[in-house]
């Protein structure tokens, strides 16, 4: 039994295939380009418009010319011309030029920009500096390019055209170089040409492709290099010429280094390799290595030589904003004014320096040498050539002694005005001033020159600068100042003896006044001889001494402030001060010493005068007494007093 819903599923889906159209497949190209889809996608209406005008334009062009053409009057047929109008030199010299014309149009191959830069490297520095370098340059190199242009279009034409005798026809520059006479031409060239491109191949080993790879490597490593640092030398300022010489020599000897581990090993694995030597026969193994010996050497001595020019120029007085400056002193030494260094030792410092370059890398080992190994291996010959190391030494002691001028006239301005100080003409001075007789203030005025040009020498400048030196001037003035001051000294100390005994004898003058004001005088003339003493020591004496202290005072100040007195001295200065002081008390004790005296000689003369007053009245009663016994009876009485006394 069938199901009633499929039944009714069934019976709608015909109901509906009945209702609907068939569903139509799209065909299987429809995304295919066919030409006639081109066609249609291609086809623009103002196209097919514009094409149509075109042709209407030039069919009516066509008739317009057509007309024109039917009007037109023939052309007459062409004149004859006499000959000698259209000669046959002129039709030369015409067609020369014509065909000179297509000659000269052709290619010509531009100069090689690697000329250019080795013609711009032999210009020197000096012509290339300025504010319009750049356009100068590019003057010379438009120049240069211009007559390269010009000569090789003159040489093409030349070589392939043959210039008529005509007059009129412009100078080529003069005909090309005529092939030597008596050589044969009549068998062929080419069987020469083959054997003579065969022994170059074979003997002329420069053209081998390996000696060119070895030159271009030699070209772009040594090119615009040198074996030194010449650069920074001035900005680093003063410095000591060993310095220099060290700074250099370790440079140097980097340089080689570099050198040694760069190129030489680029050069060696050159000719390590399979290719380096095909085409080089076992028979011409030698002197292909020569060759490279040759060609190595000489880059190697270019770079010598380079190295050499550059350090030259380095002390070139035109360009003093390269030159280095070196410190040097000048000193003094046992009474001699001296250069440290000395001009000699600088220069050979500086010409040692052109030595210490030759002998950089003089002990690079040939290829051959190198690949066989041999136990005593050859170096290649880079020894610089006499007469560039000729020419560098002279042009380097011409700029070093012109570079030093300068600090020899200074050195001679201090000889002329100082070396009276050191030759001995002071000292004869100094001895004839003290044989003679001079005053404190001659002697004053006379050490004072002295000092004066101590003071003088020291404010004179410490450093002096010049292009290439820079000197210190410091110890020879510290020399020189000493100098002075001790010619100055010895005057010092002569006036300070001077001072020394005039103080001494002010102290005994003193000394002697205070011995005769303190003695005791025994008599009265001895105290009279003291109280006139002591008056005109009060008087005129204290007053010469006065003016003698005065004078010593004076004195005394001026030494203060330049004479360093001891301690003797010292005390001896100050005694002679307090003198004057020390002198008052002494005369009033002298008044007391006086007075006591007075009173003693008063009171004995008084005791003396009550003596002589007894004795007197004593004399007197003996007197009486006598008058009393001038009787004769009484005489014996008299004689028995006499005898026995009273």
């Amino acid at each position: 039994m069938s199901n009633p819903n499929t039944t009714a599923i069934s019976a709608e889906k015909e109901a509906l295939n009945l209702k609907l159209p068939p569903i139509v497949r799209p065909p299987k190209d429809i995304g295919v380009n066919t030409p006639k889809q081109s066609e249609l996608l291609n086809y623009r209406r103002s196209k097919e418009q514009q094409k149509k005008i075109n042709q209407l334009v030039i069919a009516g062009a066509k008739k317009n010319l057509d007309k024109t053409l039917d009007k037109r009057i023939p052309s007459l047929p062409e004149p004859d011309f006499p000959p000698t109008m259209t000669s046959e030199i002129k039709k030369k010299g015409l067609n020369y030029i014509y065909m000179k014309q297509c000659v000269e149009s052709s290619p010509i191959v531009p100069i090689q920009p690697e000329w250019l830069d080795h013609m711009l490297m032999l210009i020197p520095e000096h012509l290339k500096e300025g504010k319009k370098r750049e356009e100068l340059l590019g003057s010379l190199v438009s120049e240069v390019s211009s007559d390269f242009e010009k000569s090789m279009k003159r040489y093409l034409v030349q070589s392939v055209l043959v210039k008529p005798p005509v007059q009129w026809l412009e100078d080529e520059g003069g005909p090309l170089p005529e092939s030597p006479v008596g050589l044969d031409y009549s068998n062929p060239w080419h069987s020469s040409f083959v054997q003579a491109r065969s022994q170059i191949l074979a003997n002329l080993h420069i053209v081998h492709p390996t000696m060119k790879i070895l030159l271009e490597l030699g070209y772009t490593t040594f090119a615009d290099i040198i074996l030194l640092d010449l650069t920074g030398i001035r900005a680093r300022g003063p410095i000591d010429c060993e310095a220099l010489r060290n700074d250099l020599s370790i440079q140097a000897k980097k340089s080689e280094e570099r050198i040694m581990n760069t190129w030489y090993p680029k050069v060696i694995n050159l000719f390590t390799r399979k290719e380096a030597l095909e085409g080089i026969k076992p028979e011409k193994m030698d002197s292909f290595y020569s060759c490279v010996s040759i060609l190595m050497s000489n880059q190697l001595k270019d770079l010598l030589r380079r190295t050499v020019e550059e350090f030259v120029k380095l002390f070139d007085p035109k360009h003093q904003d390269r030159l280095p400056i070196f410190k040097m002193e000048l000193t003094f030494d046992e009474d001699k004014m001296e250069f440290y260094p000395t001009f000699q030792e600088l220069e050979d410092v500086v010409l040692g320096l052109i030595e210490r370059i030759s002998e950089i890398l003089q002990n690079v080992q040939t290829v051959s040498s190198w690949l066989s190994g041999t136990s005593s291996p050859v170096n290649l010959d880079t020894e610089l050539p006499e007469h560039v190391l000729h020419w560098a030494l002279n042009t380097l002691k011409i700029a070093v002694h012109r570079n030093l001028e300068g600090t020899k006239a200074h050195y001679d301005s201090y000889v002329e005005n100082y070396n009276w100080l050191l030759d001995g003409t002071a000292t004869k001075m100094i001895e004839t001033f003290q044989a003679e007789d001079h005053t404190f203030d001659e002697y004053t005025e006379f050490i004072e020159k002295f000092f004066s040009l101590a003071s003088e020498i020291m404010l004179l400048p410490q450093w002096v600068h010049y292009p290439m030196i820079r000197l210190d001037c410091e110890d020879l003035k510290i020399g020189l100042t000493n100098k002075a001051k001790a010619f100055a000294n010895i005057l010092l100390s002569d006036i300070a003896a001077k001072h020394r005994k005039e103080n001494e004898s002010i102290c005994s003058d003193f000394e002697t006044i205070k011995e005769h004001a303190l003695r005791v005088p025994e008599t009265t003339e001895e105290m009279m001889e003291l109280i006139a003493f002591v008056e005109k020591a009060r008087t005129s004496g204290i007053r010469k001494l006065a003016e003698r202290i005065q004078e010593s005072k004076r004195q005394m100040s001026y030494f203060l402030d330049v004479f360093l007195f001891p301690q003797e001295d010292l005390n001896l200065n100050a005694t002679v001060l307090m003198w004057p002081t020390k002198i008052n008390p002494i005369f009033d004790e002298n008044d007391e010493l006086i007075e006591h005296a007075k009173r003693a000689k008063e009171n004995e003369l008084i005791a003396k005068r009550e003596k002589l007053i007894l004795e007197i009245e004593k004399e007197s009663r003996r007197m009486e007494e006598f008058a009393e016994f001038a009787e004769l009876d009484r005489m014996q009485q008299v004689d028995g007093w006499r005898v026995f006394g009273p």
